[in-house]
C-alpha cells in the first residue's frame, strides 16, 4: 500500500492510494494514523468499501509532510561502506546514531530555506528512511522487521562546518526545516531493502550519488533491533539509516549546495522527494 498525508479542499487527511485517486482514511496524519494498532486493517477496509468514484484525484491532492509528529527520529551515519571508505573510516562494528527533533522535517516539494549562519558548507545525503509500525522494545531483528510500518526517502542535508566544529554530529544535523521527508509512505509487504533498494540524489540534474542497500554495512531491521535495545520505539517513529557515497564533503575539492540548487532524491517503488535550496538573508 501506499500512505500518504494530503492537503485538500477540504483540509489535511492521512490517505491511501487506489490507483490514480487518493481515498481518506481517519486520521488527520499518518503519525496520527500509526497509532492505532489496526492502522494496515482499516486501511484495507478503506480501499475495499470505497466506490469507484470516492476520494479525490492527485490533481485535487498535495502532498504534505507524511509524517509531521514523530515520537523518535534516530539517525545512522556511516552506513554504507563506499561513503564510509570516503569519509575516511573503517567499518564500524556498532552503529553510529544522532538524534534529530520533528522540528527538522520538512516536506516534498517545499523549499529548504538556509539561514545565513548555516550556508558555509551545505551537504546532501539520499536516505532510506524505515517507519515504525508497532511498539517496539528490545526486539530481534526478525521481530524488528515485522515491526517496520514501511519507507520513505529522506535528504539528510548537513551544514558540514557545523558538524566539524566538534566530534559529535548533532549540530550539524539537527537545524529545523531541513531534513526534506517523503513523498509518501510504502508499507513492508511492498518492497525489503535487503533485496537492495537503488537510492540516488540528483543537484541540478546531475546524479552526485548512487547506492543499494543490499550495501547497508547494517540492514533496516538489524538498526531497529539494535535501538530498541536502549529505548522503546513506538509507531510513527523515524530511522534514517545512512547515506552512499557521493556526497560533497567527499569529493576534491569539496562542492557544496548553493543558493537556488534543486536535489532530488529517488528510489524505485520509493518515488521522488524533490527540494529546492534557498539562502535566506
Amino acid at each position: 500500500m501506499e500512505l500518504a498525508t494530503l492537503r485538500t479542499a477540504r483540509g489535511v487527511t492521512a490517505a491511501v492510494r487506489r490507483g490514480d485517486r487518493w481515498l481518506a482514511l481517519p486520521a488527520d496524519n499518518l503519525s496520527q494514523f500509526l497509532l492505532n494498532s489496526s492502522w494496515r486493517a482499516d486501511a484495507e477496509s478503506v480501499l475495499a468499501s470505497a466506490t469507484l468514484e470516492a476520494g479525490v484525484s492527485e490533481a485535487e491532492a498535495e502532498l504534505e509532510l507524511p509524517l509531521p509528529a514523530p515520537g523518535k527520529m534516530i539517525c545512522c551515519g556511516l552506513n554504507y561502506s563506499d561513503h564510509i571508505l570516503e569519509m575516511g573510516r573503517d567499518l564500524p562494528q556498532y552503529p553510529t546514531l544522532f538524534a534529530k527533533f520533528a522540528d527538522t522535517l520538512i516536506g516534498p516539494d517545499r523549499d529548504v530555506k538556509i539561514p545565513p549562519t548555516a550556508q558555509g558548507a551545505l551537504d546532501w545525503e539520499a536516505e532510506l528512511a524505515v517507519v515504525v509500525g508497532a511498539e517496539l522494545l528490545g526486539a530481534s531483528v526478525e521481530e524488528a522487521r515485522e515491526g517496520i510500518a514501511g519507507y520513505t526517502l529522506a535528504n539528510d542535508l548537513s551544514m558540514r562546518d557545523w558538524q566539524k566544529r566538534t566530534l559529535q554530529w548533532f549540530q550539524g544535523k539537527a537545524w529545523d526545516a531541513t531534513t526534506p521527508l517523503g513523498p509518501t509512505l510504502i508499507t513492508a509487504d511492498a518492497m525489503d531493502p535487503e533485496d537492495g533498494i537503488e537510492i540516488s540524489c540528483e543537484i541540478n540534474g546531475v546524479r552526485r550519488q548512487h547506492g543499494s542497500t543490499k550495501n547497508l554495512v547494517f540492514s533496516a531491521a538489524a538498526l531497529v533491533s539494535y535501538v530498541s535495545t536502549f529505548t522503546i520505539l513506538r509507531p510513527g517513529d523515524i530511522i534514517l539509516t545512512g547515506t552512499p557515497g557521493g556526497v560533497g564533503m567527499g569529493m576534491d575539492p569539496a562542492l557544496y549546495l548553493t543558493d537556488g540548487d534543486t536535489a532530488t532524491v529517488s528510489a524505485p517503488g520509493l518515488g521522488e522527494l524533490t527540494n529546492t535550496i534557498r539562502f535566506s538573508k
